[in-house]
């Protein structure tokens, strides 16, 4: 009989002993699950990862969506060029070298500085000018009176003087990649002495900075008229 209550007793123990265990156990906050690493940018766009570290543009959407009317207004479409080069006037066989840096903008406005040199034998032409951009800089197409000061030699004429205009630019790419201008402008105008000179410019990205540009400029000066060619490596700023 008492073999059978000490054995009815150790049972009675377990099962209390049993009993806190479980309830301590259902008083335990739950142990939260691990959390998810967040899913990468390539994993969210279903991309390959290689794209997106060979394309700047999407690594800046993924940063930040642009503004874009604000780029359009404000990030030009074309770049500061530093210009060397070679020139030819075909009518007299004369060639020589020019250089000359183009379109440094003044702040984030439309009016950029442009100046150039060029001797051809033992005659020397040169000038600078101030060009404004009327459209937004981000533009495919835009257009810009210029003024300025020129110097201008040719066989038979020796002008300097102010120098008035305008210019055409064309810019497919917002890269600085290609594009294409036309300018009229004019020395000394309204002058016995007044040249008209007319220049259509192309331009063509050969790397991220270096680009090939022809041009073929018209000279009427009074006494004489002139063709002149150029060929030149710029430097893209």
């Amino acid at each position: 009989m008492r073999q059978a209550l000490r054995l009815l007793g150790m049972t009675l123990g377990l099962m209390v002993v049993a009993a806190r265990g479980a309830i301590a156990q259902s008083l335990q906050p739950p142990i939260p699950p691990s959390p998810t690493p967040p899913a990468t940018a390539a994993e969210q766009l279903n991309l390959d990862p290689a794209t997106i570290e060979n394309s700047p543009v999407l690594q800046r959407w993924l940063q930040e969506v642009p503004d874009v009317q604000s780029d359009i207004r404000h990030d030009p479409a074309f770049r500061t060029r530093v210009r060397l080069g070679y020139t030819h006037f075909p009518s007299s066989g004369d060639s020589g070298v020019n250089v000359g840096i183009e379109d440094v903008f003044v702040g984030r406005s439309g009016i950029t500085a442009s100046a150039d040199y060029q001797i051809v034998r033992d005659r020397q032409t040169y000038g600078a000018e101030a060009r404004y951009y009327v459209l937004p800089l981000g533009s495919y197409v835009n257009v810009a009176p210029t003024v300025g000061y020129r110097h201008v030699e040719s066989d038979r004429d020796s002008v300097d003087g102010v120098s008035l205009g305008a210019r055409l630019m064309l810019s497919p790419s917002r890269t600085g990649a290609a594009d294409a201008s036309l300018s009229q402008s004019f020395v000394a105008p309204g002058t016995a002495d007044e040249v008209g000179i007319t220049t259509l410019s192309f331009g063509y990205a050969l790397t991220h900075r270096l680009r090939l540009s022809t041009d073929l400029q018209q000279q009427n000066a009074p006494r004489s008229k002139d063709r002149r060619v150029g060929v030149s490596l710029e430097w893209m700023l």
